[in-house]
């Protein structure tokens, strides 16, 4: 992998990370794309990490609020939503790596995304604010952020329809569905960290200027999009990016069945 490429998957990753498109299934696609048969995994995560500053950096207010009261409904609530990831990371973490970066199971992917997303965008706003969010929402929001494991299904989107079918307004759907995420990219961070700094060769393999090249991208353009992505949610334009996803998910069908050149 070198550096241009590096910073392109950086971008994506910031760009799809946020929007509900699914950041591991673009990453996917992006590396077939340009050949790139390194730890493609440890990549994905370094740029993940890059979007998890990026939200730090918008929700700094609620963040510093949940650490001054650590034992506050809000931090149990979050405890509650994080459970199901990482019960699922446990068992599925390897199968993950394996089974699910194929072309048929990318397409079939987005597709149930964009489904997803056209259907929380006939969700009038829920009346729900923070306070009101029970533990039951808090752990079936959770449930849905862990379907989206696999690359092709979005978090924020899996979240987010969750969220607005819990009768969550839709700032509080979004902003709960970022803190989540939060946890989980952090999660995911220490534990690839951990096996990184037992195989050293991991990061030799991809080059350390690229992981650093591809986390200030993911970073910077992972701030823009949280932004947008709070405007569209409130504005109900989420269906758009269902006919994108679709667009893309035919395209992956047409090189998986016809060209063969990618998948």
């Amino acid at each position: 992998m070198n550096i241009i490429q590096a910073i392109i998957l950086g971008i994506v990753q910031g760009i799809t990370e946020f929007l509900p498109i699914s950041s591991s299934g673009h990453l996917i696609v992006l590396q077939r794309v340009f050949g790139i048969e390194e730890p493609a995994f440890t990549f994905d995560i370094v740029v993940h990490l890059g979007t998890l500053v990026a939200i730090i950096a918008v929700f700094w207010a609620d963040i510093v609020a949940i650490i001054k009261k650590p034992f506050g409904r809000m931090t149990g609530l979050l405890i509650v939503g994080t459970l199901p990831v990482v019960v699922a990371g446990f068992f599925f973490r390897n199968i993950m790596e394996t089974h699910f970066r194929t072309g048929i199971w990318l397409a079939a992917a987005f597709t149930v995304t964009g489904v997803l997303l056209l259907f929380a965008d006939r969700f009038t706003a829920g009346h729900k604010e923070e306070r009101d969010i029970t533990w039951l929402d808090a752990l079936f929001i959770g449930c849905c952020q862990a379907l989206a494991i696999p690359p092709g299904i979005s978090r924020s989107g899996t979240t987010i329809t969750g969220a607005l079918t819990r009768g969550l307004k839709r700032e509080t759907a979004a902003r709960y569905s970022f803190l989540l995420a939060m946890i989980a990219i952090a999660g995911a961070g220490v534990l690839e960290t951990t096996e990184v700094v037992r195989d050293g060769a991991r990061v030799e393999a991809i080059g350390i200027m690229s992981l650093i090249f591809g986390f200030i991208a993911a970073a910077l353009v992972g701030y823009a999009c949280i932004r947008l992505l709070l405007k569209l949610i409130e504005a109900c334009k989420l269906r758009y990016f269902s006919f994108y996803l679709w667009g893309l998910a035919a395209l992956i069908f047409v090189d998986y069945f016809f060209v063969n050149h990618f998948f």
